[in-house]
């Protein structure tokens, strides 16, 4: 009896064995097809303590933050060894190089599980009538509490909840009332009725629902998690078309979201003062320097600059040091940050040593140096970045109660770096940020944040060197691109119209001292192309407008740099992704009178996209500081 049980229990453990080695075989080999990466076992497993897979040989190509895989797309405008891509800066060849942007690491969004198919974005929460947006998005966005430890700031310590919990509803309280939407300045009758949006499919009904989405910034898991696909090769599944953002951007001046629910003070009134004049400005024929068509309202945008000349007070934290804090890089893609740090630092007008009298508050730091500087080389992992940023919140917040008595929402930064939207996160979050991956789907907030302008800036010494182009009637080739073909949307452009005589759209151009070919081409087309590679955002943007050529953007979910104030529709073409297939068919619509109006508008327009050395009237420099203020303005309520 016994010889039999034990003869029975040996062939059900060998049965066991192969039942579990079957299944084993079964997990390795449905892996090994489904992901797109050749480290299999890697998904099964936690990850170390830095939050990033183990490197060794391993051609894993994602990174960890905070202990969840981030999918291909917070790319780092670097090479893979960490040091700064030769063709970024004085030496690059525009047409040949990839805006920095091919990297192996990040994705564009956090997502809670890697091998989800789903987007990432900020609809996770709206109500059921904006399920057009809403559905298969969630969110992107975490709270920063489980972020590894990274470097210690200089002179700080060890603060634990220093910081405020961070309250996605942005803290609504005292100074806030909802203003309905008949209260809002009104909106030029031109914005309205333009059709330069080229979407050819009936659009759905807008978003009602405040684009804030109280209380819906979910906590991203902490569980290892597998390596996602790379975003690059997938399109968004939600699409915001530009008519829809300006909806959006409406209904969140509709609904201010302050987070001083306790903090009553002289400078709160002046901004509530200063919104209620803002919002009453009289029509004014007086528009000189101002093309009243390139305008949301003219009057409202001249009569917010003047209370900003007047008003604004910003001050400037002096905690941080070089090289992160206080200097950026003045030439390359990366210019916007460093120009706009460099100048500010050094005006007498608008900043102010007393903190008390201060409107905005100015966290000066690189989002370009801060990778530069404490990215690990090969390591796929921002995790010492973010934390490096949460640290610098917490120090401030110990040493001056600015940052609790709002909740960070009178706090902003400039940071133009694709990484900028994950170095931001946590407590940043709740503050005004101006980025240049100014992407819905990977957390950009519209009425919060803030699209900043990515300018490249060939020489730092002369950063008007080329400006302008030919007129129009100069102007021979109906479509100009050249560049990397890296992402998803550039090489369908090449595939549909690489080869068509009336279109020059190309790969990499031959390098030519100066980029002298690449800015001929450029001045000399009617349109420029501008579509997106890795991120939403692209150089080319800003370069259409310097070489005064009609931008075609083609970037699902990208917000148009300085949107608050623009009607973008005037002066330049949006077209969807999908439609790329009928681009020339779209581009040769547009009547002769239309595109010598569209011209005209880019011409006028260009003032507000060049630095100087010394800001002049409704330059860059003004109108990204006039930007922030004005959210900074819509935030609070009615007095």
């Amino acid at each position: 009896m016994d010889e039999s049980f034990r003869q029975l229990c040996q062939a059900q453990s060998r049965r066991l064995l192969l039942l579990m080695a079957v299944t084993l075989a079964l997990v390795v080999a449905v892996q090994y097809f489904e992901l797109p990466y050749s480290k299999v076992f890697t998904s099964n497993y936690g990850t170390s303590k830095n939050g990033s897979f183990p490197t060794g040989s391993s051609s894993s190509k994602s990174g960890m933050v905070d202990n969840v895989t981030l999918s291909n797309g917070f790319h780092s405008k670097h090479t893979e060894n960490g040091a700064e891509n030769s063709n970024i800066g004085k030496q690059t060849v525009r047409g040949n190089e990839s805006e920095g942007k091919i990297n192996n690491t990040g994705n564009g969004c956090v997502s809670e599980k890697a091998s989800s198919k789903e987007p990432c974005g900020l609809f996770s929460n709206l109500s059921p009538s904006d399920n057009h947006i809403s559905s298969n998005m969630s969110s992107v966005l975490e709270n920063g509490d489980s972020v590894v430890h990274g470097p210690s700031l200089d002179g700080a310590s060890k603060h634990q909840n220093v910081t405020k919990d961070h309250n996605p509803s942005y803290g609504r309280g005292s100074f806030v009332d909802d203003l309905s939407p008949a209260a809002l300045p009104p909106m030029d009758s031109k914005l309205r009725s333009s059709k330069s949006s080229m979407n050819t499919s009936p659009a759905p009904t807008p978003a009602p629902a405040n684009v804030y989405l109280k209380n819906t910034v979910a906590s991203v898991s902490n569980k290892g998690s597998g390596k996602p696909k790379q975003k690059s090769k997938i399109q968004p599944k939600v699409v915001v078309s530009i008519s829809e953002m300006n909806d959006l951007l409406l209904q969140s001046l509709a609904s201010p979201h302050s987070g001083a629910s306790t903090w009553s003070s002289k400078v709160q009134q002046e901004v509530i003062s200063a919104k209620s004049q803002i919002m009453h400005a009289l029509d004014t024929k007086d528009n000189s320097g101002l093309y009243p068509s390139l305008y949301r309202n003219v009057s409202v945008f001249k009569r917010s600059y003047e209370l900003m000349e007047s008003m604004l007070k910003v001050y400037i934290y002096k905690e941080g040091k070089k090289p992160i804090f206080h200097q950026g890089k003045l030439d390359g893609i990366y210019a916007s940050e460093g120009w706009f740090i460099k100048l500010m630092e050094a005006n007498k007008r608008f900043v102010t040593e007393d903190p008390e009298k201060a409107h905005l508050l100015f966290l000066p730091f690189s989002s370009r140096l801060l990778e530069l500087t404490l990215y690990v080389r090969k390591s796929h992992s921002r995790t010492n970045l973010v934390e490096y940023m949460r640290n610098y919140v917490d120090t401030i917040a110990a040493k001056h109660p600015f940052w609790n008595r709002s909740s960070g929402s009178d706090h902003f930064l400039v940071a133009c770096h694709d990484w900028a939207p994950a170095e931001t996160r946590g407590h940043l979050l709740n503050s005004i940020r101006a980025l240049c991956n100014a992407d819905i789907e990977v957390g950009f907030t519209i009425g919060k944040d803030v699209s900043l302008p990515e300018t490249y800036v060939v020489s730092a010494k002369d950063p008007l060197k080329s400006k302008g182009g030919n007129p129009p009637p100069d102007r021979h080739i109906l479509a100009f691109f050249a560049g990397q073909t890296h992402g998803y949307v550039r090489p369908i452009l090449l595939n549909h119209w690489g080869k068509d005589p009336d279109m020059k759209i190309f790969g990499p151009m031959p390098q030519v001292k100066g980029n002298k070919n690449y800015i001929d081409h450029m001045k000399s087309s009617k349109f420029c192309i501008c579509p997106r590679g890795f991120e939403v955002n692209s150089p080319r943007v800003v370069e259409a407008i310097f070489y005064e050529c009609v931008p075609v953007i083609i970037s699902d979910n990208f917000v148009p740099p300085l949107f608050e104030i623009l009607n973008w529709e005037s002066f330049a073409l949006f077209v969807l992704e999908k439609d790329i297939p009928n681009l020339k068919s779209i581009l040769v619509s547009i009547s002769e009178e239309r595109y010598v109006e569209m011209h005209k508008g880019v011409k006028m327009v260009q003032q507000h996209f060049l630095w100087h050395a010394e800001p002049v009237k409704y330059d860059l420099f003004h109108m990204i500081l006039h930007s922030i203020w004005y959210t900074r303005v819509f935030q609070v309520g009615a007095a």
